[in-house]
Formats: structure tokens, sequence, C-alpha cells
């Protein structure tokens, strides 16, 4: 896990999704959040500099289905998918 996890205490929800490898970049994310495809904790985000924190649940629909995911930490950059994996707790029910 990448050391720089935990040190902040909130993110914007763009770099959240493609720190946390949701979307492949910092773009596609902002293009779903502008696109009303994003809430947090339920509520449909507004724009991208909605901060996300620990515990947040983030629901994304995406081409394959919507997702429910738990926010776990920070990266202050996009790391390895194993980094990746210490960010977020996939809570969909398959």
């Amino acid at each position: 896990m990448s050391e720089a996890v935990g040190r902040e205490s909130a993110q914007r929800i763009d770099r959240w999704l493609c720190h946390a490898r949701i979307v492949r970049t910092r773009a596609d994310a902002a293009d779903l959040v502008r696109a009303g495809y994003v809430r947090v904790n339920g509520v449909r985000v507004a724009g991208v500099t909605r901060t996300v924190h620990p515990g947040d649940i983030i629901t994304v629909a995406l081409d394959r289905g919507p997702r429910l995911l738990r926010v776990l930490g920070f990266a202050a950059r996009r790391g390895s998918a194993d980094e990746a994996r210490g960010l977020v707790e996939d809570i969909t029910k398959t």
C-alpha cells in the first residue's frame, strides 16, 4: 500500500475515482460526475470538487452495471492495482 494512504482526511471525487482505478483517467471521472452517474451517500454529486471521506458510500453507474463502493483511504497519485485495492471496498451485491 502506498505510504500516502491515510494522510489525507478527504479527497476530490474525481481524484479518488481515478486513484482507486474505478475509471482510467481523471477526465473520465469528471465526465461521469458531470453526467450525473455518481452519488455519494445516496446524493447525486453536483460537481467534481465534491470531497469524499473514509466510510463514504459511492454509487457509480458504469457500462457493466452500478457499483457500490466504500471509501477506505486515499493516495497522492494513481498507483498499482494492489495499492488501489487498499482505497476501496466493493460492497455491490452480486
